[in-house]
This record gives structure tokens, sequence and C-alpha cells, in this order.
């Protein structure tokens, strides 16, 4: 499935970086070169933060892939999952100047947290984003270690489509992902291993 088109950079980043662009081109105008530095700087910066360039996904079939830039920091299986009973648990610590949006880690439908997944209430207690694949198995995309207040925003609604390694959130200085997924599936990685959103391979789901 293709993802909506983005240009090079989020578009939630797109009115800081043109403030930013006007500011220097003012302050080299009516103040000088050396001081236009300054915002410039700014503008680099948050070019490199809100960066988001296209990546060619490939065709994993019941792969899981990675829905950040970063290095694995734990492989293990929880039994506290979000959808409740027992999970494979991966997470990873993004990389702040990694690209800002998060990808699914798989293809499916988004679910809504507040309904009822079918045995009994859910253990929720942060945000996150359910996926059900066609062979109804759920994974779960959380985030946590929020910097400045800001939380990562969905991009995408529930009851709607997804494609694996498709935008899905924006990260908003996010400093972990972690990805649950059914206890049957096989992890792929170990920590310390390096992944790329939308293409790095985390874990392969049963096949049924």
């Amino acid at each position: 499935m293709k993802g909506r088109r983005n240009p090079f950079v989020a578009r939630e980043g797109i009115p800081l970086l043109l403030a930013a662009l006007l500011a220097t081109g003012i302050t080299w105008e009516l103040v000088s070169v050396i001081w236009a530095l300054l915002p410039g700087v700014i503008f680099l910066w948050l070019f490199l933060v809100f960066r988001d360039p296209r990546r060619s996904i490939p065709a994993i079939p019941l792969g899981v892939v990675s829905p950040v830039d970063g290095v694995v920091t734990e492989v293990g299986v929880t039994d506290k999952s979000v959808l409740n009973g027992e999970a494979n648990r991966i997470v990873i610590a993004v990389d702040s100047l990694g690209t800002y949006t998060a990808r699914c880690p798989v293809e499916g439908k988004i679910m809504d947290f507040h309904t009822d997944p079918g045995n009994g209430s859910l253990n929720i207690d942060t945000s996150g984003l359910w996926v059900r694949t066609d062979e109804n198995d759920d994974v779960v995309l959380q985030f946590h270690g929020h910097r400045f207040g800001l939380a990562p925003r969905a991009i995408l609604r529930y009851g709607e489509r997804v494609g694996q390694g498709q935008r899905c959130a924006y990260l908003r200085f996010t400093r972990y992902a972690e990805v649950q997924f059914p206890i049957t599936g096989r992890p792929l990685v170990a920590a310390g291993d390096r992944v790329v959103a939308g293409t790095g391979t985390l874990a392969k789901l049963l096949p049924h």
C-alpha cells in the first residue's frame, strides 16, 4: 500500500522552517551576515529534526518492520501487554536525528483502544497504535519518554487501512518506541542492533 505523498520534511515542521528561513533572510538584509548565522543555524537544526525522507519499502510478508530509526535496547517477553496476555516486546531507542515520522510495523487495520478486543478490558496506560493484520494478529506500537511535554501524534484514524512501512505518527522528540506482537512471533534482532524505519525487520509473525 502506498503512503500519502510527503515532502522531504514532515509537514508539521514546515511552518517553523519557513519562519527560520525568513528570519535568516531579514537578518542578512537588515543587520549583517554574521548575525544571520544564528537563525541560519536554527534553520539547519530544524531541517535535521524534521527530516522525513522517502524510503523504498520492501515487501516483507508476515514481517514486523521497525517504526523508527534507532538502536534496539530490549528484546523479550511481557505478561503485561497492552492487549492483555503474553506478548513479544522490542524496545528501540529513537535516533533524535533520524526520520521525524514513525512507520507502521505491519499492514492491517487501525483499531480503537477504547473498544473491547474480545478478551476483556484493555490493559493500557499510555497512548499507542493498535494494528490488526489480515491474519488477525494484533501488533501494538507505543512511545515512551516524551521530551518537552510533546507526545507523539498519530496521523491515521481508527478504521483506516495502513500499509507496512507507511507513515503513521509524528515522533515529536520521543525517546523510545516499543513494539508488541504475538508470543508466537519470532524476533529477528538483538539488543544493540541498529534499525531503520520502514525497512529494518524486527520480527516474523507465525503463518496461519
